[in-house]
């Protein structure tokens, strides 16, 4: 499996809607956006770090903050959906249409970076 293959795994794309999972680390040194891992069972996830304790929700909030800047949306369109306390997470990233669903699944790949993936 190629690199951009596998980083298409780790987001989905439906109508105005990207679904993108992440494994989130907690209490790391830095707030980071590291690229597209595979996980052993063959999932692609994109790794975010935050510095943020895994604590009433503080690291999932950080970790929203974070994509939401890196990819240039607002807080309120970066919602999560499932693994509120567990490190495997999904995200829905709500754009204004199709469109800029596609356009954001654009920059999620410019993000993961082809040779990031590990």
């Amino acid at each position: 499996m190629s690199a951009e293959d596998a980083a298409s795994l780790a987001w989905s794309v439906a109508g105005s809607e990207v679904r993108l999972f992440v494994r989130a680390s907690p209490r790391a040194s830095r707030d980071a956006v590291e690229g597209v891992r595979l996980l052993s069972d063959g999932r692609a996830v994109l790794a975010v770090r935050v510095r943020a304790v895994a604590d009433k929700g503080a690291a999932n909030a950080a970790v929203a903050a974070l994509l939401a800047a890196t990819l240039g949306l607002p807080k309120s369109d970066v919602r999560l959906v499932s693994g509120a306390s567990a490190r495997l997470k999904t995200f829905l990233l709500s754009a204004r249409d199709d469109a800029d669903a596609q356009a954001i699944a654009a920059r999620l790949a410019d993000m993961a970076g082809a040779g990031r993936l590990e």
